[in-house]
Order: C-alpha cells, then sequence, then structure tokens
C-alpha cells in the first residue's frame, strides 16, 4: 500500500496543471494509493479500473452516489442497484438509441449544432468553446427535454455547480452550498413542467419519460427531475468537453485533422481516440461491498475507491505508446468504443456503462462534420496553444480559430 506522499497529490497546483505524469508515477509506482483528504483509495492501472467498472463478483458498488450527487441532483439512476436499476434504466435507455435517436433526435442535434454555427460562419474566427462547445449539448437536451432554450443560461449555471460539486475533492463547503441550492433551484423550475406535461403528452423525451412505464413500473415525478438534472449536467459538462478535445487534439496534430478532413469516416476515430487520451471525466468513484485485492494492495470493505480514467487509459501495458494522440492505432477497437464492450474506459464499462454514450457520438459526429464544412481551413489563432484545465473533468477551457470564411 503506498501514501500520496510518494506522487503528485490529486488536490495539487502541479498535478491540476498536468497529471499525466502523476498518472504515470502511480501506475509504475504506487497503483494503489490511500488518499487522506478525499478518505479513498486511488487506483490508476487499467486492469484495476477495468475490473472495478465491470464488477463481474459484485465486490463494488454506487453507494458513494448516496453522498456525492444525491445532494445535488436527489435519488438517481446511478444509486440503484438490482432490478430497480435495471426497471429504471429500461425506462430511460431507449430514447438514447436505435429509432428514437435516429428519427426523433438527429433532427434536433443537427439544427441546433447549426444555429450554433450560424452565428460566426461568416466571421472568419470562433472560440470552439465558448461559441460552440459549452452551448451545443445543453441546447440538444433542452430541446429534446422540450424546455425553453431562452433558459439557457440557468442550464448552463446550474450544471457548471453541479459538476463544480462532483469535483469537490477538497470539500470547499462554498462549493457544496451552491450545488444545494441548485438543486433547490432546479426542482422549483422543473417540478410544474413535469406535471404539466403529463397532462399534455407530446413528442419529447420530457413526454416520453413521463409515459414509459416497464414491468407496471412508471417515474415518479421526482425520478424525472432527477434524471433531468442528471442528464443536462452529465450529459453537458462530457460532450462540451469532448468536443473541445477532439478539436484541441486534431488541431494540435495537423496531419490527423487533414486526414479526417478528406475522410468524414475517420471521425469515429478520432472520437474514441480522444476518449482515451485526453478523457472528459478523469476520475470516478465506486465503494467497495468485501475485501478485495488489487494492484499493489488489499481495499477494505466499505471504502471508497477513486478510478483514475485519465491515468488507465495511458497504460503502456494497455495502449502502445500511450502518450501519443493517433487516431489510426490499433489497440484501440472504434467499433465497441460507444458500447459497454468499449476497450477505452471514458464511458466506464459494465451495467452503469453511460446511457448517453449514443447521444454523445451523434453529438460529436455532427458537429465535427458541419464545423468542418464550415471552417475548411480551420487553425489555431496565432500563438495560442491549448491547455487542459480540471482534475475531476478536464479540458480547453478556450479553443480560439481562424479560418477562410466558406464563399468568403
Amino acid at each position: 500500500m503506498s501514501t500520496a506522499q510518494q506522487v503528485p497529490d490529486i488536490l495539487s497546483p502541479e498535478f491540476a496543471k498536468d497529471p499525466y505524469p502523476a498518472y504515470r508515477a502511480m501506475r509504475d509506482t504506487a497503483p494503489l494509493i490511500w488518499h487522506e483528504a478525499t478518505r479513498s483509495y486511488i487506483v490508476s492501472r487499467y486492469e484495476d479500473v477495468e475490473r472495478v467498472f465491470k464488477d463481474k463478483n459484485n465486490e463494488f458498488t454506487t453507494d458513494n452516489y448516496n453522498w456525492q450527487i444525491e445532494p445535488v441532483h436527489g435519488t438517481t439512476i446511478l444509486q440503484l442497484s438490482g432490478r430497480e436499476h435495471a426497471v429504471r434504466r429500461a425506462l430511460v435507455a431507449p430514447a438514447f438509441r436505435g429509432s428514437d435517436l435516429q428519427e426523433k433526435f438527429l433532427p434536433v442535434i443537427e439544427r441546433n449544432s447549426r444555429e450554433l454555427i450560424d452565428a460566426f460562419r461568416h466571421t472568419g474566427s470562433a472560440d470552439l468553446v465558448g461559441d460552440y462547445a459549452t452551448r451545443f449539448p445543453v441546447n440538444v437536451i433542452a430541446d429534446m427535454l422540450g424546455l425553453d432554450k431562452a433558459d439557457h443560461a440557468r442550464f448552463h449555471r446550474w450544471y457548471t455547480a453541479v459538476i463544480a460539486v462532483l469535483g469537490n475533492l477538497s470539500g470547499d463547503p462554498e462549493v457544496t452550498a451552491a450545488g444545494e441550492r441548485t438543486r433547490v433551484e432546479f426542482a422549483e423550475y422543473m417540478l410544474p413542467i413535469i406535471r404539466a406535461r403529463r397532462d399534455d403528452l407530446g413528442e419529447d423525451l420530457l413526454s416520453t419519460l413521463c409515459a414509459a412505464e416497464v414491468d407496471g413500473v412508471r417515474m415518479s415525478d421526482e425520478d424525472i427531475k432527477a434524471f433531468c438534472s442528471l442528464l443536462l449536467a452529465a450529459g453537458g459538462e462530457t460532450t462540451d468537453k469532448a468536443i473541445a478535445s477532439i478539436f484541441a487534439n486534431l488541431l494540435s496534430h495537423p496531419d490527423q485533422l487533414a486526414a479526417v478532413r478528406a475522410d468524414r469516416a475517420l471521425i469515429p476515430r478520432a472520437f474514441a481516440e480522444t476518449l482515451r487520451y485526453t478523457p472528459p471525466v478523469h476520475m470516478i468513484m465506486r465503494q467497495s461491498a468485501t475485501e478485495v485485492r488489487l494492484s499493489g494492495g488489499t481495499v477494505p470493505p466499505g471504502a471508497t475507491v477513486t478510478c483514475l480514467i485519465g491515468a488507465a487509459n495511458r497504460d503502456d501495458n494497455r495502449y502502445r505508446d500511450p502518450d501519443r494522440f493517433d487516431i489510426l492505432r490499433d489497440d484501440l477497437t472504434t467499433t465497441t468504443a460507444f458500447s459497454a464492450a468499449a476497450d477505452h474506459l471514458a464511458f466506464a464499462l459494465g451495467r452503469h456503462f453511460c446511457v448517453g454514450a449514443l447521444l454523445a457520438r451523434a453529438e460529436v459526429e455532427t458537429g465535427v462534420n458541419q464545423l468542418l464544412d464550415a471552417m475548411p481551413d480551420m487553425r489555431l489563432a496565432d500563438g495560442f496553444d491549448p491547455a487542459e484545465q480540471g482534475v475531476f473533468t478536464r479540458g480547453p477551457q478556450s479553443l480560439p480559430v481562424r479560418f477562410t470564411p466558406v464563399g468568403g
């Protein structure tokens, strides 16, 4: 068993600036660390994080979400297990795959992307984060739910506060208080809308959730409110970071950007490699149900386990030359990259695999295609070097680009 003193601490400024050297040190010399400040065991190797997520032997639970996210979302599907989890997942999952996604929501995705690009396509410059990535997924989710996109600023403030709570590893009381205020504000906003929608069902996702029934079980108003809160936070923050990161990676590797520009069938490869190389979420917690032996030692029952996705996805025992961004690598399977059989860990794995993975894929593929069409000679603004920020979630805060307007 190692201690946090042997490697850069996950709460240190050094780690926040560039966690990848620390990840390497953890994998090599301290694969299991007791971290006093977060009262958790930190695991960093691919084989260990994969084992925790797949949980084939029922060694881990999501009971950590009782204290980690319930204060801001209410009780969500993430906290449930067994039949309760299976039924709730069966209620919400159809909207995020298959014909519903293709027929009902892909047009919503395409329209929202186009509307945002229309605001800057003739200007010759844009910030792909501020002008596009932070707005696009939230607008899509609001549209899918049949909410008023004029409330975008509120949605963005709410999901930013929620994500801040999830990443509040140091226990800042002001961050916690802002998250708790958000839960109250979001409930006051959503519950009247849910009640009204039950009486006047439409074609939107909120209506689908109100009407959905599996084995005689329907979602309560509180269930639906909590799911919508989770969807805004998880779907907003992660897709925002994913879009920003895929462009940061491609713009920093002009040969690979040129390849994607020439062959759009490479977009899923570029997205999968981005999820491996610079995942939007760098850590996910679980709780041990029993004593578990992992690399470097033993985790006792009832302990919080912090799984470092950002470290595991760069494990050289799993990937060749893992610190190199390479959309053509042959040790990452693109065909399964957006399913529970993925061999990167950015969406987790197993029964708690991200229900919105295919929605994220549809948003990213649409966004990349439309942005490349609008800005065929897109390049970074002179002198700008993309830099990630964040610890729990991570991505560029700004990505200014220049381009020749099409037809201009």
